[in-house]
């Protein structure tokens, strides 16, 4: 079993950084991708942080580990394999370890998440992280202090996500999108998992886009429709959240 360190090592060599060039310490986004992979529209999200002055870091869970896009639709995309309790470990050993960096401010970070990735952010916020869990010898040897806001993008919550409605333990100002025809769920479950979020204190805005499943995705597979306009409607929604969180100040 990982601990924060030997995770944050499997996966640092395939981080890809965005952000302005110098080496000041600057706000962070972690951005995690969804079950079929990296794809193009990770870094349209990116390169809006890095016109915000925000620092942003693509995750790659899978390349590290040697998965392929295909192998991840079918055994992660199915629920097979890698859900989200277990990503949640990518996500906290990211957040270890971009945190430590010279050129982040570790007191402003956000978390987002795509689809699978938005389920992993989802455990980590909620699970007690208790010694030998998802996939960590010493999840809780990292704190949520740091985590100022979470964006989550049409994030799996369906049946087979079972930690939906537990309380998070960390309240940061969240924006959460809904696909309106979104095949893995319904708007009236989407929502009530975002009102449970909002029971432990957080701000929490919800954005019911009129697109299927990964609008904002070109190329997405039927029955998902990439949707332009919607697309760009996200990237500007994405960056006003990091304008607010910047200037925000740190949650009690």
């Amino acid at each position: 079993m990982d601990t924060l360190a030997s995770r944050w090592a499997l996966l640092e060599p395939a981080v890809t950084v965005h952000g302005p060039d110098d080496d000041r310490p600057r706000p962070a986004v972690l951005l995690f991708h969804g079950c079929g992979g990296i794809r193009e529209h990770m870094k349209h999200y990116a390169e809006t942080a890095k016109a915000t002055g925000w620092r942003a870091f693509i995750i790659d869970s899978f390349g590290p580990r040697g998965w392929s896009r295909q192998r991840a639709q079918i055994t992660v995309c199915s629920g097979l394999t890698f859900r989200g309790d277990q990503r949640a470990g990518d996500i906290l050993a990211a957040l270890d370890g971009v945190s430590r960096r010279r050129d982040v401010e570790a007191s402003k970070i956000t978390l987002a998440g795509w689809s699978h990735g938005g389920w992993g952010v989802m455990e980590a916020m909620s699970a007690d992280r208790r010694a030998d869990s998802l996939g960590l010898r010493n999840p809780g040897d990292v704190s949520l202090d740091g985590i100022v806001g979470a964006y989550l993008a049409y994030p799996y919550v369906g049946f087979g996500a079972f930690n939906r409605m537990r309380p998070w333990t960390h309240c940061p100002k969240t924006l959460a999108v809904i696909s309106r025809t979104d095949h893995l769920t319904t708007v009236r479950n989407a929502e009530r998992v975002h009102d449970m979020v909002r029971r432990c204190g957080a701000e929490v805005e919800t954005w019911i886009a009129d697109g299927s499943h990964a609008f904002d995705e070109p190329g997405a597979a039927v029955p998902m429709r990439y949707d332009p306009d919607l697309a760009d409607e996200a990237l500007r929604r994405f960056r006003a959240m990091l304008e607010d969180v910047a200037v925000a100040p740190p949650l009690p």
